[in-house]
């Protein structure tokens, strides 16, 4: 595949929780190379989307394909080589509380490969670097701040070198100037690494900094998808409603 082909594609995605419709028919792409933003308000199903990427949740209906697989009907051993290649940085930065920094970084490498200590130790300065943390390797997560926590997180995403990152909710708990640091990592690693990015937030202000496009999710579907000069000339009254600060329950007329 080319670049600006897609890396992910949903094609009529159904989810549900019981009775509760979460994603209703979501179909659209995440091109390789860009930062893909997904937005819309708390409970809009937007964590649930992304994922469906790296097999954590399986559509009821409609097919993930992701670099070319489609992987809905993957079992655990089949989504290792998709999870190399799609890393993900949870909401919380899920450290090893019992792990040191460089620990945490290290434990996809030698999980998975076949480095020497010393090569691994050398990969994890490197990462540490490219996230702006110089010296921190020996401490514990509980004497980081959160914001260094969240830098942690991510050079373990970056670690195995992967085509794609998932990120969801990356600024939420951060005050703005660490909230913009992130921001700026996200942009700058997408760049400088060339990776596929996949940002969900809420923020708005957020989403128009780091994407290249954006995607709105409201109740089940996906009722927008463009640019962000798109997104702000948009006309959709659901999206125009939002990012001007109203409530994701309301239902605008046209």
């Amino acid at each position: 595949m080319t670049a600006g082909d897609a890396f992910v594609e949903f094609k009529d995605v159904h989810k549900a929780f019981g009775d509760k419709t979460v994603l209703d028919g979501i179909t659209f792409d995440i091109r390789r190379g860009e930062t893909m933003v997904v937005l819309g308000g708390s409970g809009s199903g937007k964590s649930v989307l992304i994922r469906h990427i790296i097999g954590l949740h399986r559509p009821d209906r409609g097919q993930v394909i992701v670099d070319g697989e489609d992987i809905v009907g993957y079992g655990e051993e089949e989504l290792i080589p998709v999870r190399k290649k799609v890393a993900m940085l949870f909401q919380s930065g899920a450290l090893f509380d019992s792990m040191s920094v460089v620990d945490n970084v290290a434990y996809g490498l030698r999980e998975h490969t076949d480095m020497s200590d010393d090569q691994i130790r050398e990969v994890v300065r490197q990462k540490l670097g490219l996230v702006g943390l110089e010296g921190v390797e020996e401490l514990m997560p509980a004497e980081l701040s959160g914001g260094m926590k969240k830098r942690v997180a991510l050079a373990r995403s970056i670690a195995m070198d992967p085509g794609c990152i998932l990120y969801d909710e990356p600024t939420t708990g951060l005050d703005p100037v660490t909230a913009t640091t992130i921001n700026e990592l996200i942009r700058d690693l997408q760049r400088r690494l060339r990776v596929t990015s996949v940002v969900v937030t809420h923020d708005i202000a957020s989403a128009f900094f780091v994407g290249d496009r954006i995607a709105y999710l409201f109740e089940g579907g996906m009722h927008f998808v463009g640019t962000v000069d798109e997104a702000r000339g948009s006309r959709e009254p659901r999206l125009r409603h939002f990012l001007s600060g109203g409530k994701e329950g309301y239902v605008a007329t046209v």
